[in-house]
């Protein structure tokens, strides 16, 4: 991310700790970090890459995971950040570089949620309406659903770094964490954040809980459907298609509604343990999505086997 700067010399700069109280383990703690960050980049651009070169797979549910695999490779972009701050102690990043995180960051967050809620949109289509699915989900009405998302996202994250440039900082630019997190940033100020802590809590509410609503309410009439089917094996081949939106979803909110409710209501827990979250969350996810989709998506997996073969 650009604004990332060797010293700390300028005192409009911020200063981003890393994981305070565990300075001395940052060496080794961003070994594995360093890994999980190398294999999802290895995970996500291999599904970019054969997808786009598999005429086959040029459908809806492909070009869905091709999106989520771009959101992925972006929440992951903080990362070498971070690993600049455990390994060569680059601490400084200047106030314009802090709030292009900000953005970026919650915007990538805001869009992969879109994704998830076209994804489970997608199995109802392909179990409700199996009939109409080649006609209701098209790879151009998939495109502009993405448009539409990636809209939505900027609109709700825009005032977040508007309202942070407003703030007052005073000597305190210590930011405790890898990365400038909106309320991360926020908790600095010498000023007041009431409305910074407000607006963040409603985007999360409202995005987060418009989604899980229209996601619930999918899979309620999936499983309308399912229960509906005569046989067993029926049953079984429907919910399969499934499993796969619903582990991925498991990997990217758990995380995230954990992050945004601690920074508000978790003043019992260490702040160690929520900057490391707050990490494994930008990292985990996107090194487990391109794994799912390779294990339980057979189309996918023979083509990553067919090009495996030839190296």
């Amino acid at each position: 991310m650009p604004g990332f700067n060797l010293t700390s010399s300028d005192p409009s700069n911020f200063i981003l700790m890393g994981i305070p109280g565990l300075e001395a383990a940052h060496v080794w703690i961003a070994i594995p970090f360093c890994a999980i960050y190398i294999i999802g980049l290895l995970g996500n651009f291999t599904l970019l890459f054969i997808v786009s070169k598999e005429q086959t797979l040029h459908k809806p549910m492909y070009l869905l995971m091709c999106m989520l695999a771009l959101t992925d490779i972006g929440s992951t972009s903080v990362v070498p950040n971070t690993l600049c701050i455990f390994w060569f102690n680059l601490k400084g990043i200047t106030v314009g570089g802090c709030l292009t995180q900000v953005f970026f960051l919650h915007t990538v967050t805001v869009m992969q949620s879109a994704i998830l809620v076209t994804m489970a949109f997608d199995r109802y289509v392909a179990i409700c309406n199996p009939l109409r699915y080649s006609t209701v989900l098209t790879n151009t009405r998939i495109m502009k659903l993405g448009l539409v998302g990636l809209l939505r996202a900027v609109l709700f994250i825009l005032p977040m770094p508007l309202l942070l440039n407003r703030l007052q900082f005073c000597a305190n630019r210590i930011i405790p964490h890898t990365y400038c997190e909106h309320m991360a940033v926020a908790k600095i100020s010498c000023g007041d954040i009431t409305v910074n802590n407000i607006y963040g809590l409603v985007v999360a509410c409202v995005v987060t809980g418009f989604d899980l609503t229209l996601i619930a309410l999918s899979y309620g009439l999936i499983i309308t459907t399912v229960l509906r089917l005569s046989s067993m094996k029926a049953h079984q081949k429907a919910l399969n298609t499934c499993t796969t939106h619903i582990c991925v979803m498991l990997t990217s909110y758990t995380p995230c509604l954990f992050s945004y409710m601690s920074h508000r209501f978790g003043k019992g827990i260490a702040p160690q343990i929520h900057i490391f979250l707050a990490n494994l969350y930008v990292l985990v996810p996107p090194m487990l999505n391109p794994i799912i989709y390779g294990v339980k998506t057979k189309e996918l997996r023979d083509k990553v086997g067919k090009y495996t073969c030839r190296m």
